[in-house]
């Protein structure tokens, strides 16, 4: 996506930009911007009038101005569109490859998604409405139909000779797809083995009848963990009869990837996740995505606030409890993130499943006990220091309990949440946090209470 500043290219050529406008020399003006990479040209464009901007996009030719258009960012996209009449719009979503046109799609308002359908091809209408037919975040939303497919009788000088007639039309023709007369995938063949395989055997005599494929209808995160499992460029996607109906190529994971690494880096840090730039949003749509679980944490740490009162006696017989409340509290909740956010990392990377939640529950166990009493030692000489050697107790005890409370709830959380069917990345480490705060304010003034033998 463009940059949000003027790249130092654009700075230095847009004044020369600007005369070749003024002076509609659009030849000149197409070959000045020749050898800029896309995203350089999109921010110029951004940069310019919107009268100017609709000159320059018209000048530098319709396949190029929709790859340019593909590196806008939505918000941009969406002004845009605006300011293109109908004809240059229709122009503009043809030239689109078709996973960006369903992006685009996705993105605008319902009203102005059908004006634009309106304005496709039959041909690309259909497609369009095809793509768009599956579930949101799945695979059947990110995919191309525009692969090159083969016949197992071609013979490999015939399939090479396809490959050149339509290749160009191709989202990447480093896979050859190998499929039946129903158009079942039957494997994929390496651009490479073809070329060097002699030119009068047949595509089934290279074959080798292994393949890697997702269902349309998987979650986008599936295929993200195939591609770099497998280390392939493009994935082979399938309907429920085994019918190759696209391919996903690692461009398109790589943008999802970050945003899904995005979202979750939101969600960690209780922020709804943003569809828009933090640059763009504006105040009450920031207010909308961070309020939610502000109110919700408020809630859950009024409970620790009750814990305190009822154990006011406690606290009124021995007041230096008070200093180690913050100290200890906090500790669980340092020791929960930790454990929360290697869990909900391991989960989206595939690292770890629910069924290895037991291992990990003994294997936490075992560190965060290790830890408790490390930190427990730590503590103990201050709290034996402030408050005497019964003080000292309680807080070398509450320490390592604590610890190992936090930690067995952060690293449990996210596990339940993926057995509920939801984002483990809810897990975040402020909800952990409350979580953990409220459980070490019981345990603190329980132990207290029983070891000092005073009234709760």
């Amino acid at each position: 996506m463009a940059d949000s500043e003027p790249t130092l290219l654009s700075r230095l050529l847009k004044p020369e930009i600007h005369d070749l406008l003024e002076a509609r020399k659009w030849t000149r003006l197409r070959d000045a911007l020749r050898e800029w990479p896309a995203p350089e040209v999109a921010q110029l464009l951004m940069d310019l009038e919107p009268g100017d901007r609709v000159l320059l996009f018209r000048a530098i030719g319709r396949e190029r101005a929709a790859q340019v258009f593909s590196h806008l960012e939505p918000e941009a996209r969406n002004d845009f569109l605006a300011t293109l009449t109908d004809e240059d719009t229709r122009h503009l979503l043809a030239n689109l490859p078709p996973d960006d046109r369903t992006e685009l799609l996705e993105e605008l308002p319902g009203q102005v998604t059908q004006r634009l359908l309106n304005l496709l091809s039959p041909e690309d209408l259909e497609e369009a409405r095809y793509l768009l037919g599956y579930p949101e975040e799945s695979v059947g939303r990110l995919m191309t139909p525009d692969y090159v497919a083969v016949r197992p009788d071609w013979t490999v000088a015939r399939a090479l000779d396809h490959i050149r007639k339509v290749g160009r039309e191709s989202e990447t023709i480093y896979r050859i797809y190998v499929v039946d007369e129903r158009w079942v995938l039957l494997d994929d063949i390496e651009l490479r083995r073809l070329i060097l395989a002699d030119p009068e055997q047949t595509i089934a005599q290279v074959m080798d009848h292994t393949f890697v494929s997702i269902s349309a209808f998987a979650d986008r995160e599936e295929a993200i963990a195939l591609i770099r499992r497998y280390d392939v460029v493009a994935l082979p996607v399938l309907d429920s009869g085994g019918v190759l109906v696209g391919i996903v190529t690692v461009d398109d994971i790589l943008d999802v990837q970050e945003e899904e690494v995005t979202e979750d880096f939101h969600k960690s840090a209780s922020v709804g996740p943003l569809q828009m730039s933090l640059r763009t949003a504006g105040i009450p749509y920031l207010y909308q995505r961070r309020i939610g679980w502000l109110l919700i944490l408020v809630v859950m740490n009024i409970f620790s606030g009750a814990g305190i009162a009822y154990y006011e006696d406690t606290i009124a017989a021995t007041v230096a409890l008070v200093f180690f409340l913050p100290l200890l509290i906090d500790s669980a909740g340092n020791a929960g993130s930790q454990a929360a956010t290697l869990m909900v990392r391991a989960l989206a990377t595939g690292d770890v499943r629910g069924k290895d939640w037991f291992r990990l529950l003994s294997k936490e166990l075992g560190v965060s006990s290790l830890m408790g009493a490390s930190m427990a030692a730590a503590v103990v000489v201050i709290a034996f220091w402030r408050g005497g050697p019964d003080v000292a107790v309680v807080v070398g005890m509450t320490m390592a309990l604590v610890v190992v409370m936090g930690s067995l709830i952060g690293m449990s959380l996210p596990f339940l949440l993926v057995r509920l069917k939801l984002d483990p990345a809810t897990a975040s480490a402020p909800l952990v946090t409350s979580i953990a705060d409220i459980s070490g304010v019981l345990i603190y003034f329980s132990l207290a209470t029983w070891y000092l033998g005073v009234g709760g």
